[in-house]
This record gives structure tokens, sequence and C-alpha cells, in this order.
């Protein structure tokens, strides 16, 4: 294959990508959109995956990337059960149940994309979630049963734990 050639084909596999990327994962509407045949495309969008899992370059800023929305949901998260705790206090019952839709809402999209990402697929993982959140469960009750004679203890103790766990923590 020429240089020329070559570099048609890789401005074929962008104008496929780029349509891939903005959403468009059906082969066949990216077809239409590009105006290759469908068969192209698919023979494309393989090559650029191949290429894609083959670059480290390109594999350790898709990890960055992967954290780092990881991170921001967990910072949403948090940020919605302080909400939560709010509407608590302040009564407020429609936006306790709004912010608490909100949380599960983007709890499951952070689970969607380390689905997509391949880290959820693996039964052990699942698991060791399982296990991990009925240690914090755990800990939880036996702090709960410690601190429950000192009212003092039980604000201070109910309030660090809500900081941690992202719960409103409490009787």
């Amino acid at each position: 294959m020429s240089e020329l050639e070559l570099a048609d084909r890789w401005e074929r596999i962008n104008k496929v990508v780029e349509a891939f990327l903005k959403g468009s994962t059906n082969p066949t509407q990216i077809a239409r959109e590009t105006g290759f045949k469908r068969t192209e495309v698919q023979e494309y969008l393989n090559e650029w995956r191949t290429v894609v899992h083959s670059d480290k370059l390109i594999q350790n800023r898709a990890r960055e990337a992967l954290a780092g929305a990881d991170s921001h949901y967990s910072m949403l998260i948090a940020e919605a059960w302080k909400v939560v705790e709010e509407a608590s206090q302040t009564q407020a019952l429609s936006n306790k149940t709004a912010a608490l839709k909100l949380i599960a809402d983007i709890q499951q999209k952070q689970i969607d994309m380390l689905q997509k990402a391949g880290l959820i697929e693996n039964n052990e993982i699942a698991d060791q979630i399982i296990e991990s959140e009925r240690k914090q469960e755990a800990l939880v009750g036996i702090l709960k049963d410690v601190i429950s004679d000192c009212p003092h203890c039980k604000k201070e103790v109910f309030s660090r734990l809500s900081e941690v766990t992202g719960k409103v923590e409490g009787y």
C-alpha cells in the first residue's frame, strides 16, 4: 500500500471513528453518515480498535480518564448525600427524594461506565464489593452500639461516619 493510499485509509478511519465517538455506535448509522459501506465501517472500527488496544500511551490515558470520571462520580454522590442530610434536617421530603433519586442515577451511570470499561464483569470484583459493604455495615453497627450511651460521642461519630460513607448515619 502506498503512502497516499495509507493516508486516505486513515482519513476514512478517522471519519468513521469521529462518528463513533460522537455517539453513533451502530455501523449502519455510521455508514449512512459517512457514505461508506457498512462492511467498510466495521472493518475501519476493528482496525482502529486494534491500534488503540495495542497503544500503551492511549491505554494509560484511558485509565487516567476512567479514574478521573470514577472520582468525579464519587464526589457527586458524596455531595448528593450532603443534600439528603440537609433535607432530612429541614424536613424537606421532596428535596430528599430528589437527591436520593439523583444518587441512584449517578451510581448507575458509574457502574455502567465501569462495566463498559470491563472492570465489573468479573464476579470476584462484585463479591469483593459486597464483602467490603458488609464489613462497613458491621463496623458502623459496632460504633453505634459502643457510643449509644454518650450523646456527645454519638453526634461526633455519626458526623464523621457520614463524611466517610457518604450516607446520613444515625439512629
